[in-house]
C-alpha cells in the first residue's frame, strides 16, 4: 500500500514540475513578444523623429540661404542701404554725408554739414512749417539741402546747426534764433507745441 503511495507521490510532482515548466514557456512567449513589440514600436518612432528632423534642417537651411542671399545683396549696395533699428537710425543709415556748396562764400565758423536726404523717407515728408521761424520758402530751401523731417532737425549738433544757419542763404541764423532743434524734438515725438496747434489749424503761415 505505501508503495502506491509513493508512485502517485512522485506522479503528481511530475506533473507540478511539468505545469510549472509550460508555465514559464508560454510566459516567455507572451512577454518576449511584448517587448518585441515595445521594441518595433521605439524604432519606428526613432525612424519618424529622425525624418522630422531632417526635414527640419532643410527647411532651415533655405532659410539660411535666403538670408545670406539677402545679405549679400544689401552689402553690394553699400553699408548705408543696411536697415537699423528705429526710425531715426533708419533714418541716419539713408543718408550720406557729401560736401555741399558753401552759400554763403565766407567759409568761417561753418561748423559740420549735417546728415541729408536725397527725398522724404517713404515719399512722404514732415511739414517743417510747424517749427516756428520756417515758412513756405525756407522749408523749400531746407528741402533742396536735404532736409525733410523733424528727427532730422532734432539730431542736429552745436557744430550742425552752426553750418545750416550758415547755408540758409537769405535766412541765416533761423535755426540758433528759432530754436529749431528743440521744436523739432517735440514735434518728432508726436507731441505738439502752441505754435504747431494753430498751423494745423489753418490759422498761420510763417511766409517770411
Amino acid at each position: 500500500m505505501f508503495k502506491n503511495w509513493g508512485f502517485l507521490l512522485g506522479e503528481i510532482w511530475f506533473l507540478v514540475l511539468l505545469a510549472a515548466l509550460l508555465g514559464l514557456f508560454a510566459g516567455w512567449l507572451i512577454w518576449g513578444g511584448r517587448r518585441q513589440t515595445v521594441s518595433d514600436g521605439s524604432r519606428a518612432e526613432i525612424r519618424d523623429l529622425r525624418a522630422q528632423l531632417e526635414d527640419c534642417r532643410g527647411a532651415c537651411k533655405e532659410k539660411d540661404d535666403l538670408i545670406g542671399r539677402l545679405e549679400a545683396r544689401l552689402e553690394g549696395r553699400g553699408a548705408d542701404s543696411a536697415p537699423k533699428p528705429g526710425l531715426a537710425a533708419s533714418r541716419a543709415a539713408l543718408v550720406e554725408k557729401t560736401p555741399n556748396p558753401d552759400l554763403d562764400r565766407a567759409g568761417a565758423n561753418e561748423g559740420v554739414k549735417p546728415r541729408t536726404l536725397d527725398a522724404p523717407l517713404e515719399g512722404k515728408a514732415d511739414n517743417l512749417k510747424k517749427i516756428k521761424g520756417v515758412g513756405p520758402k525756407l522749408e523749400q530751401l531746407c528741402n533742396r539741402l536735404g532736409f525733410w523731417h523733424f528727427d532730422q532737425i532734432a539730431n542736429w549738433t552745436d557744430d550742425e546747426v552752426a553750418w545750416v544757419d550758415a547755408n540758409l542763404e537769405g535766412f541765416k541764423g533761423r535755426v540758433t534764433r528759432d530754436n529749431w532743434v528743440e521744436q523739432a524734438k517735440l514735434l518728432a515725438e508726436g507731441r505738439k507745441t502752441a505754435f504747431s496747434k494753430r498751423v494745423e489749424a489753418g490759422d498761420i503761415y510763417d511766409e517770411d
